[in-house]
């Protein structure tokens, strides 16, 4: 199968997510410093989600970057993680209004949580389709940061729980987590390597 329409149409769903999420910000209401300080913490949120998005957007164009070979499976898979993906605009503007209630940070968090799994999800649908040699099977098999980030979403939302700022917090640190890419896969996708391991 060729991936080109499966690169064009995940790419096409990353830059409308970023458009709705922009749309929606409203600009202040006066003209003067105060009026623009009440709007911080949204302009905040759409900072996080938008980092969200373009880490995902990376590492997901980095993963099809190194994939030779895709099968039904892999366009399900990544309808899925689309899915959850689309997910987010609608959840940044529920944060944006109520960052300090529990259930809409909470449900930021999961929605994330949800964009992590079904990537995981991606990757392994990836794996099957190629040797187990092939650079994206060696360099991301273990996924190591995925379940660091799973891990540490649960504990954030269920801290939601206790004080919201926290979670929102440990939602920062987890996309530093993720902000450089895995290097190795950078390499091997520049050097051509993932080309001759075909």
């Amino acid at each position: 199968m060729d991936k080109a329409r499966l690169e064009a149409f995940s790419d096409g769903v990353f830059a409308i997510i970023i458009t709705v999420m922009v749309l929606a910000l409203d600009a202040p209401d006066g003209t003067d410093v105060a009026a623009l300080s009440a709007r911080v913490s949204i302009l905040l949120t759409y900072v996080l989600s938008f980092l969200y998005v373009s880490i995902f957007w990376i590492n997901h164009h980095l993963l099809l970057s190194a994939t030779r070979r895709i099968s039904t499976a892999v366009l399900w898979g990544n309808i899925n993680f689309l899915f959850w993906i689309s997910l987010v605009p609608f959840f940044t503007a529920w944060v944006d209004e109520h960052h300090s209630e529990v259930v809409p940070v909470m449900a930021y968090g999961i929605i994330f949580l949800m964009c992590v799994i079904s990537f995981r999800i991606l990757q392994r649908l990836l794996f099957r389709t190629h040797d187990a040699d092939a650079p994206i099977v060696r360099l991301l098999r273990s996924g190591r940061r995925a379940k660091i980030s799973i891990v540490a979403f649960i504990v954030a939302i269920l801290m939601s729980a206790v004080h919201p700022y926290i979670s929102l917090g440990i939602y920062v640190a987890i996309a530093g987590l993720w902000v450089v890419p895995n290097r190795q896969l950078v390499r091997a996708v520049g050097d051509g390597d993932v080309c001759a391991k075909k």
